[in-house]
């Protein structure tokens, strides 16, 4: 009996802890696959709370809406704290603040300005007039609905929707949009003691969080590897790298290596602009860019081409992501970054192969035409000729004696048809060794 006390007893310690969760960037679907998962987990392991320390400049209008019915189906009452001190929840941010359980920011910090600026789906569209109410309307009443179940200022919150008002701390506590200023979890955590709160769906709990464990809850390899491709800026480096591969792989077929990079790179940069409000027409504008650096190979317009396929570029990757956001677009400094030195190399790779291809050549066949050679066995009209270092069968034009310099003017299969070197010297070329021998 002792032991089943005693077992009791560790087991509700080993329960009571607090599962925190960092969101320190933009808020889009990973973010939101995370604060899944981590609100899932607290509720598998019978945690007291999960507290989600934000600094976010804002988001995906569609990934705020899952995470905010993840918070508010919580079975574990949620705590949205935003810090650092610096720190903001910005558009996205405070949507997700008003619809924790506790509501709660550090000194220093910032709210508000939620008015949408951009369209929900994977092609971002400018709106009309009419369209800009319905999705003003359709997030204020988002915005209404949060802050009413939780007993929070309904105006205020509507007003960082509709005015793009912003908030500091005390000005979000004394409008009561949050419940608390603290300047720690712990600080926070002895604020809350005690005191009773109202869940969504109407239930009241209390929390007693002073002295709990806060247990990080990290995310997983595969999300740390999605959230860095969600970085419009390095997709757009992706995309970059693999379409520059594919075409040294384009002009020097079979080097295999430049081929599998620009696949892997370009369908992995695929994959990240499929979850970001990509304009697939930007695409266009990319490749129009590498158009123009073949053709200034080809029609040598000193430079000119190359710019204009430097300014597709730069154009193209800025338009690549239409986010609501600075921070979910491509930055002009990358833009440019990748277009100047990308256009450099790509107009150089296609003119070394350019003019590869107006080499004459010197191998086979067609590489022994017009090489000189000197007669080993007299033609009469058929001998042997000393060319290229080889010893071939030869037809002369007439009979010649041995010793006798010649060039070859054609080639049957293993046998070349030569004339004496004096008879034509259009398209002769000198043999080392026929000098040597």
């Amino acid at each position: 009996m002792a032991f089943m006390v005693v077992l009791a007893f560790w087991s509700t310690l080993a329960r009571a802890e607090v599962v925190k969760v960092v969101v320190d960037d933009t808020i889009q679907p990973i973010t939101a696959e995370y604060i899944s998962r981590a609100i899932d987990q607290a509720a598998r392991s019978n945690a007291q709370a999960v507290l989600i320390e934000m600094n976010t400049p804002g988001g995906l209008v569609s990934s705020t809406r899952e995470i905010i019915e993840k918070i508010t189906s919580s079975p574990v009452p949620v705590i949205v704290y935003v810090t650092p001190t610096g720190g903001h929840a910005g558009s996205a941010g405070i949507f997700i603040l008003e619809s924790a359980d506790v509501a709660a920011m550090a000194p220093g910090t910032a709210a508000g300005a939620a008015h949408p600026v951009a369209l929900i789906g994977p092609v971002q569209m400018k709106p009309d007039d009419e369209m800009k109410r319905k999705m003003e309307n359709d997030t204020a009443a988002l915005m209404r609905s949060v802050a009413s179940k939780r007993g929070r200022n309904v105006e205020a919150a509507e007003g960082a929707v509709r005015e793009s008002k912003s908030f500091t701390e005390q000005e979000a506590l004394a409008q009561r949009l949050i419940d608390y200023v603290a300047s720690s979890p712990e600080d926070l955590f002895r604020q809350m003691q005690g005191k009773s709160l109202k869940r969504f769906h109407g239930e009241t709990a209390t929390l007693n969080l002073v002295g709990q464990s806060l247990v990080p809850f990290e995310m997983t390899l595969k999300e740390k590897i999605l959230d860095s491709l969600m970085d419009p800026n390095f997709a757009f480096l992706l995309l970059a790298i693999g379409a520059l591969a594919l075409y040294i792989e384009f002009n020097h077929p079979g080097a295999v290596i430049p081929g599998t990079v620009g696949v892997v790179f370009i369908l992995v940069a695929a994959f990240a602009l499929n979850l970001l409000p990509t304009r697939w027409a930007a695409l266009g504008l990319i490749l129009g860019a590498f158009a123009l650096f073949a053709a200034e190979a080809k029609f040598a317009s000193h430079g000119v081409l190359t710019v204009g396929g430097i300014a597709l570029l730069t154009l193209g990757g800025l338009l690549l992501v239409d986010s609501p956001i600075p921070e979910m677009r491509v930055h002009l400094a990358t833009a440019l970054a990748v277009s100047i030195p990308l256009g450099f190399i790509t107009a150089f790779l296609m003119t070394i192969a350019l003019r590869a291809r107006r080499n004459k050549i010197v191998t086979g066949e067609q590489g022994l035409v017009g090489e000189t050679g000197v007669v080993q066995a007299a033609l009469s009209p058929r001998g042997k000729v000393f060319v290229h270092g080889e010893i071939w069968d030869a037809v002369g034009s007439s009979e010649l004696p041995a010793g006798q310099m010649v060039v070859v003017r054609r080639v049957d299969g293993l046998t070349l048809q030569v004339e004496p070197l004096g008879a034509s010297t259009a398209n002769t070329k000198t043999s080392p060794s026929a000098v040597l021998s």
